[in-house]
């Protein structure tokens, strides 16, 4: 049996490509608009007494600039590459019309049908995000040493993992819903994860 964690997972704050409805993917590495580094202050604010014993990131600076203060305050960050988020292709950087709008809705769902192995061109498919994701949760659970964690990922990457963490369907991802700066909290008792929180914005209402 593996240690006993606590889980705290985050989506990253605002961005400007968040408020026109752009989609980023892993290709678009995009700095916090004002909205998400006041989000990522106040999530702070509500959480800085949580004696986190690591906080994981993806590669790209909105989920660094989303737990920043922590760093500030002695925290020690890791960037695991393995919840970056999801591949858009030629998705990436697309302006929101009604026609990008339609080929999105169209691939996912796809998705939702079942079809996990298809993806937009140049893009990643949900399966091989699940996949680099199970390489990066495994890291975590071996270390038996950090009891309590924070991770900050991204919207569709955390809808996949919580699919992994919970051994949902992963065709059943859009079921979680998440907001920027969003918080699940999980029980790991070892075996199985136990959701604590769903999407939780609280600490936004500050």
């Amino acid at each position: 049996m593996t240690a006993k964690k606590t889980i705290y997972i985050i989506r990253h704050g605002e961005t400007a490509y968040n408020k026109k409805g752009i989609i980023q993917g892993s290709g678009i590495d995009s700095d916090l608009n004002e909205v998400g580094r006041k989000q990522a202050e106040q999530f702070f604010q509500a959480y800085y007494h949580l004696p986190f014993d690591n906080i994981y990131t993806s590669e790209l600076k909105r989920t660094h600039q989303s737990v920043e203060p922590f760093i500030r305050a002695g925290k020690s960050m890791e960037i695991m590459p393995e919840f970056n988020e999801i591949n858009w292709g030629i998705f990436e950087g697309l302006k929101s019309t009604p026609e990008s709008f339609k080929r999105y809705t169209a691939m996912t769902d796809d998705w939702r049908a079942g079809l996990l192995d298809r993806c937009v061109d140049g893009g990643e498919t949900p399966n091989q995000l699940q996949k680099r994701q199970a390489v990066g949760l495994q890291k975590v659970l071996d270390r038996p040493h950090e009891k309590q964690i924070l991770i900050c990922m991204h919207g569709r990457a955390m809808r996949s993992f919580m699919c992994l963490l919970t051994k949902t369907p992963l065709e059943q991802m859009d079921d979680f819903k998440h907001n920027n700066l969003c918080m699940y909290k999980l029980e790991y008792d070892g075996e199985t994860f136990d959701i604590v929180e769903h999407n939780c914005i609280k600490h936004l209402w500050i």
